[in-house]
């Protein structure tokens, strides 16, 4: 498996104290994305680790799972290295440690991997399938199909929606689109756009006036609250 960061977080990326691996390579390509050097096949941080070498990194870390904690594979775009991420959480699984993914939901198996997780984490960039392929190089169609699979399953998933001035930030577009399915098994989290990976981009980088304000953020949570969604707080 390739990977270009790995580290531990508290209760950022799934419960308790978790290593977080960042698999290299993603099929979008988002115009805001923060870690522009995982999109590529490699970089210059990238690594490649046998399954059977995370294992025993893993392992080796299990006293620092605390409160719950455990793994979580995220990207880039974890499921762009599906058979091996599927060898990795199956044998994960069988040893007793609480995995997670955190992923753009566009991969058409995405549900062969449920079994393997204890948890999903699911980034919802855009609910227009035109906008959303301006704005990512990518059709939601399959993300679309996989949420609704998700809702009809009662999948407990947290729904990160990432909030970029004049791109995405109409709380109605998104409540229009969620009311769709049953979503009592989700959860949502706003993220507000930042510029953190903008030095990082070799080409220009084409987000101009992304910020939003505080109220914007706080008109989103009453909106999904007024529907009675439930929401974390970051």
């Amino acid at each position: 498996m390739r990977i270009f960061r790995k580290g531990f977080n508290y209760s950022q990326d799934g419960p308790g104290n978790r290593l977080v691996y960042h698999l290299q390579s993603c099929n979008f390509r988002c115009k805001w994305c923060s870690n522009p050097e995982s999109i590529g096949k490699s970089c210059a941080l990238s690594i490649d680790c046998t399954v059977d070498e995370l294992v025993d990194e893993i392992m080796r870390s299990k006293r620092m799972f605390f409160d719950g904690g455990g793994i979580t594979l995220t990207g880039g775009e974890p499921t762009m290295q599906y058979e091996e991420m599927i060898v990795l959480l199956e044998r994960l699984k069988s040893i007793g440690i609480h995995t997670v993914i955190e992923t753009n939901g566009s991969h058409p198996r995405l549900l062969e991997v449920l079994p393997y997780i204890d948890f999903l984490i699911m980034d919802v960039k855009h609910y227009d399938d035109e906008v959303h392929r301006k704005y990512t190089g990518v059709s939601n169609r399959q993300i679309r199909d996989n949420l609704e699979k998700l809702c009809r399953l009662q999948r407990e998933v947290l729904i990160r929606i990432p909030i970029i001035n004049g791109i995405n930030n109409d709380a109605q577009g998104f409540l229009d689109y969620f009311n769709q399915w049953d979503t009592s098994s989700l959860t949502f989290e706003f993220l507000p756009y930042h510029e953190y990976g903008k030095e990082k981009w070799e080409e220009p980088y084409e987000i101009q006036h992304g910020f939003i304000t505080s109220e914007d953020l706080e008109q989103f949570k009453r909106a999904f609250n007024a529907h009675h969604f439930k929401i974390i707080e970051t």
